[in-house]
C-alpha cells in the first residue's frame, strides 16, 4: 500500500473505531508495513483525532524517521510482522485495541487460570472463518518486550501446526489482528469483539461447533481453523 494511502486509511479507520467505541480515550493504536518501512499512530494518540501527518514513519529497522513519536507498541508490532511473514496469514497491518468484550473475556479467562490457552471457542461459523485461533498471551506491563516475544513464539506455534492466525489476545489489555489492509484488519478485530459479546451474553453456557461442522468450514471457505 502506498505511503499515502496507509495515512489516509489509518486515520479513516480509527475514527471509526473510537465512534463506534472499539476504543476510548488514548488507547489502542495501528500500523501498516510499508515497502521500506513501517508507519505506525503516535503515543498516547486518540485514534478518534488523528492526522495524516502526525503518523510516525519508521524505517525498516524500527528508527523514526519523522511524525510524532511513535506509539511504544511498534517492539510488538515489528515481531507480529517478522514472526507472521512466512505464513498464510502475513500481516500487512495490525490493529490493537482495548475492546470491552475481549478484554471482558480474558479478565473471566484470568480468574479461571494463571492464562487461558485461547480466548474463544469456536461458537459461530464467522468466528471460524474471519478470526480463526486467538491465543491468550499472558500478562505483562504495556509493550514488555517479554509479551512481543510470547506472541511471536504462538504466531510460530500455530503455523507450524498447520493453524496460521491473525489474532492474539493480550491478557487483561486487548487484541491485536492483523490482516492485508487496515480496513480487513478492523473487520477481523470487529467479528472478534461480537463473538466475545456473545459469548458473554451466554455466560460462557455457549455450544460450540462440532469437528464435523468446523472440518465442513474448512472444505468450503478454507477456514484455518
Amino acid at each position: 500500500m502506498p505511503e499515502a494511502e496507509a495515512r489516509a486509511e489509518i486515520c479513516r479507520v480509527g475514527a471509526s473505531l473510537f465512534a463506534r467505541g472499539y476504543v476510548h480515550a488514548t488507547a489502542g493504536n495501528i500500523s501498516v508495513r510499508l515497502a521500506n518501512g513501517f508507519l505506525i499512530t503516535p503515543t498516547d494518540a486518540c485514534l478518534g483525532q488523528l492526522r495524516a501527518e502526525d503518523l510516525a514513519l519508521l524505517d525498516a529497522q524500527g528508527q523514526q524517521i519523522s511524525g510524532a513519536r511513535a506509539s511504544k507498541t511498534i517492539t510488538l508490532h515489528r515481531r507480529i510482522y517478522e514472526a507472521s511473514a512466512g505464513t498464510p496469514q502475513a500481516a500487512r497491518c495490525i490493529i490493537h485495541t482495548h475492546s470491552t468484550h475481549a478484554v471482558a473475556c480474558s479478565l473471566q479467562a484470568d480468574m479461571q487460570a494463571e492464562t487461558a490457552a485461547e480466548l474463544l471457542p469456536p461458537i459461530t461459523p464467522y468466528f471460524v472463518m474471519k478470526v480463526g485461533h486467538v491465543p491468550h498471551i499472558a500478562y505483562h506491563r504495556p509493550g514488555a518486550a517479554e509479551a512481543a516475544e510470547l506472541v511471536a513464539q504462538a504466531i510460530a506455534a500455530y503455523a507450524a501446526a498447520g493453524r496460521p492466525i491473525r489474532a492474539v489476545m493480550l491478557a487483561r489489555l486487548g487484541p491485536n489482528v492483523w490482516h492485508n489492509s487496515p480496513a480487513q484488519a478492523m473487520a477481523t478485530l470487529e467479528e472478534l469483539e461480537e463473538t466475545a459479546r456473545l459469548w458473554l451474553l451466554g455466560a460462557g453456557r455457549c455450544s460450540v461447533l462440532t469437528e464435523p461442522q468446523i472440518d465442513e468450514l474448512r472444505r468450503s471457505f478454507a477456514a484455518s481453523w
